[in-house]
């Protein structure tokens, strides 16, 4: 017998978790979207600081 994809099911109930969230409350959907993005852009921002210290010294 072999298993069921977990991926594949992973993704579609995130999928469907992200609709719901969208639908039932926009503008927190929205302030969650805008805070991972400033997030991922901080530690973009920090891992570019780290490599020119690095190259500076």
């Amino acid at each position: 017998m072999s298993m069921p994809p977990i991926k594949k099911i992973i993704l579609w109930l995130l999928t469907i978790f992200l609709i719901y969230a969208i639908l039932t409350s926009p503008g927190d959907a929205a302030d969650i979207v805008g805070t991972a993005g400033d997030v991922l852009a901080n530690g973009v921002r920090n891992i570019g600081r780290f490599f020119d210290e690095l190259l500076t010294r």
